[in-house]
């Protein structure tokens, strides 16, 4: 009987300590943004926003440094894409289209007569962020956001800044309080940005499955 209500004593300090709790993802909270979620495009000049991220472009996908990462955006807790063909020259003629699961999709490049891709870009609209580089280096989430051509810094997701709005990142489902431009894109990183009111659950864990 004693050693019973030492186990119940124990639980129930664990419980209150935290010793049970979920992710910071599970506690995220957030005022409502005003206005419409934003239309965030792929821009018309990818390869001149590729050069402007410090990104050379190159006339096909270069494997020797291959990793990704999985990028969630959250506007008032619905989801807001992630466009597919962001540092691809998508009309160029070497850069071929097909038809994905999450819809259409850029890329099986064998070969452009001119540069066509960047080393950080996105080839379907699922929001996997693809390195594929010579050098051995990671990209930054800055880069892939001047290659989006929408603001990022530690203030500012687009014209969406704090404190005005409020506006969270999290990596891994953990809360991020650093530069989020200066964020590595290493393998299998699940980044997730919370722009107002969160959603239900904020993703721990990226989908890669299509990568």
């Amino acid at each position: 009987m004693r050693r019973l209500c030492v186990f119940m004593l124990s639980f129930a300090l664990l419980s209150a300590c935290g010793g049970a709790s979920s992710s910071d993802a599970d506690k995220a909270t957030g005022r409502t943004a005003a206005g419409d979620p934003p239309a965030w495009t792929a821009p018309a000049d990818p390869l001149d926003r590729a050069r402007a991220a410090g990104l050379q472009p190159e006339v096909r996908e270069t494997l020797k440094y291959h990793v990704h990462a999985h990028l969630d955006v959250f506007f008032n807790g619905t989801a807001v894409a992630v466009p597919a063909g962001i540092g691809i020259n998508i009309a160029d003629p070497g850069v071929q289209r097909y038809d994905d699961p999450t819809g259409t999709a850029y890329g099986r490049i064998n070969g452009c007569d001119q540069p066509c891709i960047s080393p950080l870009h996105t080839h379907d609209p699922d929001g996997v962020l693809h390195t594929e580089s010579a050098d051995a280096k990671p990209n930054t989430l800055g880069q892939f956001f001047t290659e989006w051509g929408v603001t990022l810094n530690s203030r500012c997701v687009g014209e969406y800044c704090k404190p005005a709005t409020d506006v969270a990142i999290y990596v891994d489902g953990k809360t991020f309080r650093g530069d989020p431009s200066a964020m590595k894109l290493t393998d299998q990183k699940e980044i997730a940005i919370v722009i107002g009111r969160p959603p239900a659950k904020v993703p721990t864990k990226g989908n890669f499955s299509g990568a």
